[in-house]
């Protein structure tokens, strides 16, 4: 990461006073800093897809406007493009953002496998797949590092569900943390090279995860060999002694978190003494602070681990360009070229689930109904830790605004209220079928809410930090008006916006076009605009399995969630190994949408395969042609059976990907790598990795459930 004999000079000038200083909070999002050796703080910014507006002692009852910027998609949406030099582009923005405005760790990206459907934060995650969260996770880390900005991956480990995140106890099978939820954390420190990485809030086998010797001391830093820093979320640290020798090297949070989480202010040490009464403010309470120093002082053996995370510390700020007079890249600031990128992302992200001939829509219409509060509902201000102040955001119903000019009448009626509990209003409805019989296409635009209500924590809210949602139902009475406005108009196109999936088994039927847009950022109303109407052909591929209704989600069929049974505070995951798609295609349950799926405008021929196997490895050879008359992209997915095999495999597991750009009638010919790794499964009696030999198939398609091609290699 950097010149280690630059480091320890400079570790060998800190006092053991200082050495403390560096290792904690000093403000809402910064820490450290030591002015006698020219050492800066270091600033943190939350927001995985925008810088957020300042926090901390630089916040502002009123945002200021010139704080406003670039508010990208969420990370479902980056994660749906299957794209991962768009996730390079996507980091880039941000790194650049930050530069400007003298930020040095970006917190993102969200990595955590989409393991429960109703997990309040999957906005801000990539995948149920560990091997698309490592493909994407590593291109947008590179793009926010190539701007001398660190991203902070998070969060490690186990994190899947919001409800009792501060107290829950995790357990899993050692096989299931290997295959499913590391790899993903594995790819972004080995392949990204993210210079930070955060804690998670819950416990792990019984030990909170900030602070957790087996994944911090003995897989991140030994097995995986991780040099840079790791830091607490705000206010997952419990124990000052276990927060020195299992890994933290800094904790972050502030008074309000602290307060909310009831956790202990006078932070003890493992004598259970409490840190001096004397102590100035807040964060010398902290566990890292004061009473960390105590304990050093009574035990300077303890002082080497002090040291390892002041060294890691100054890694990072070296590898940042914020030592030894290096200047900060300029940045920049919601420029024309950052918002191309939202476009860019949303308009490849956005996921075509359905299309029974309705789009694109003609730009001949002379009269479109847009229906549904979601269409002119901003998203950008919600999520909790997510929110952002943008500079602009294009709704749904502006961006068709903006697609049809004065070329057609569009007009809007509500639908539906927003607000929790509400159940669907006959005025409301009655309003909207009048709007949907009275034009040519009707535009339904629905689904969740990125809402928040900071005064009560999270209520109110359904995809947002802190909460999980209820169900996967439409809320505020949405159904009952889909299925009326469907009546009244067949040539009605549904769009969802969300941050997973939802139930549509009611009405799905009846609807002859569904769209899923996710968050798209401050461009989304465009991009949106721009599928629906052609200008653009969708390429979105679902990074997760759309289930038909919430008890076939194997988190509930066969897991404990929300905790185990009798115990509010303990789960353990049952379900194992068996996640998304690995669990609907091995146990031969259907989804409502597949892992993988995502139409076009066009059609795509897959043809020509050749297998050609190495002694561990093999690489994979196709012909895709693009058969149709609209240009457009596919996504090749590679997925390997193993055929006989001494423990239970999936029935397939996704090991590549390509997505590839074709004119009509072009054909390209796809290479995908497959090494050892795309074989190998996890061996818990050998405690390491087996690749057993024997024949495999390999499986090329466009989802998990639609195989064009069937090939094998025998290593």
């Amino acid at each position: 990461m950097t010149n280690e004999a630059a480091v320890d000079a400079l570790l060998k000038q800190l006092t053991l006073e200082e050495k403390i200083k560096m290792v904690h909070a000093n403000s809402s999002f910064a820490a450290g800093g030591i002015a006698r050796l020219n050492i800066p703080e270091l600033m943190t910014s939350d927001g995985p897809h925008g810088v957020r507006p300042e926090q901390g002692r630089d916040w502002k009852a009123v945002p200021d406007p010139n704080n406003a910027g670039t508010y990208m998609p969420t990370n479902n949406t980056l994660a749906a493009t299957w794209n991962p030099e768009l996730g390079y582009a996507y980091g880039a923005v941000l790194g650049q953002e930050a530069n400007f405005r003298g930020k040095d760790i970006i917190l993102g990206p969200g990595i955590n496998i989409i393991r429960a459907p109703l997990n309040g934060r999957n906005f801000e995650y990539l995948s149920e797949d560990p091997y698309l969260v490592g493909q994407m996770a590593a291109g947008y880390i590179r793009g926010v590092q190539a701007q001398g900005v660190s991203a902070c991956v998070k969060h490690y480990a186990a994190n899947n569900q919001e409800w009792q995140r501060n107290k829950i106890d995790v357990n899993m099978s050692e096989r299931a943390l290997r295959e499913i939820y590391l790899p993903g954390f594995q790819a972004a420190v080995q392949q990204g090279g993210a210079h930070a990485l955060m804690g998670s809030y819950n416990k792990f086998r019984g030990q909170f995860a900030t602070e957790n010797a087996y994944l911090m001391n003995d897989i991140l830093k030994g097995e995986w060999g991780f040099k840079g820093l790791v830091m607490s979320d705000w206010g997952s640290n419990h124990n000052t002694m276990d927060a020195l020798r299992n890994g933290t090297d800094l904790e972050m949070g502030t008074d309000l978190v602290l307060k909310r989480n009831s956790v202990d202010q006078s932070a003890t040490a493992s004598t259970g003494a409490a840190a001096p009464a004397a102590t100035k403010n807040i964060y010398d309470r902290f566990y890292l602070a004061d009473a960390a120093l105590e304990a050093i002082k009574q035990d300077p053996k303890l002082e080497p681990l002090l040291d390892d995370k002041v060294r890691r510390i100054l890694r990072v700020m070296y590898a940042t360009n914020m030592l030894d007079g290096k200047k900060r890249q300029p940045g920049a600031h919601n420029t024309s070229a950052h918002q191309a990128t939202a476009l860019k992302v949303a308009e490849e992200g956005i996921v075509l689930l359905k299309n029974n001939g309705l789009l694109p829509l003609k730009k001949t219409v002379k009269t479109v109904a847009v229906i549904g509060a979601n269409a002119t509902r901003e998203n950008a201000g919600g999520g909790g830790s997510a929110q952002l102040q943008a500079k602009y955001e294009i709704t749904p119903l502006q961006g068709i605004k903006n697609e049809l000019g004065d070329k057609a009448t569009v007009t809007y009626a509500e639908g539906y209220k927003v607000a929790r509990g509400q159940k669907a209003d006959p005025a409301l409805i009655a309003e909207a079928v009048a709007a949907a019989k009275a034009a040519d296409a009707v535009v339904y635009v629905g689904g969740y809410i990125h809402g928040y209500d900071y005064a009560n924590w999270g209520q109110n809210a359904y995809d947002a930090e802190g909460i999980d949602k209820p169900d996967l139902k439409m809320p505020f009475g949405q159904d009952e008006l889909v299925q009326a406005v469907l009546a009244a108009n067949p040539n009605t196109v549904v769009v969802l916006l969300g941050g997973g999936p939802i139930e549509v088994a009611p009405w799905v039927g009846q609807a002859n076009a569904l769209v899923e847009a996710w968050y798209p950022g401050m461009e989304g109303g465009n991009a949106l605009a721009h599928i629906l109407f052609g200008d653009v052909n969708p390429s979105g591929k679902l990074p997760f399995t759309f289930p038909v209704k919430l008890e076939d989600a194997p988190a509930h069929k066969l897991g404990e969630y929300p905790s185990a049974p009798g115990d509010p505070l303990k789960q353990t995951y049952k379900d194992d190994i068996w996640v998304g798609y690995r669990y609907y295609d091995t146990y031969n349950v259907a989804p409502q949408f597949a892992f993988g799926h995502g139409l076009s405008y066009t059609t795509f021929k897959y043809s020509n395969l050749t297998v050609t196997p190495g002694p561990k490895s093999a690489t994979v050879k196709l012909t895709v042609t693009n058969t149709g008359k609209t240009a457009g992209a596919e996504v090749v997915q590679v997925y390997v059976h193993d055929e006989q095999a001494s423990v239970k495999r999936p029935e397939k597991e996704l090991k590549g990907f390509k997505k590839v750009f074709l004119q009509p009638g072009q054909a390209q010919t796809v290479t995908v790598p497959l090494n050892a790794e795309a074989f190998q499964f996890y061996n818990e009696a050998k405690k390491q990795w087996v690749l057993e030999p024997g024949k495999f198939d390999v499986l090329v398609g466009s989802s998990s459930r639609d195989i064009r091609l069937k090939g094998s290699a025998t290593l």
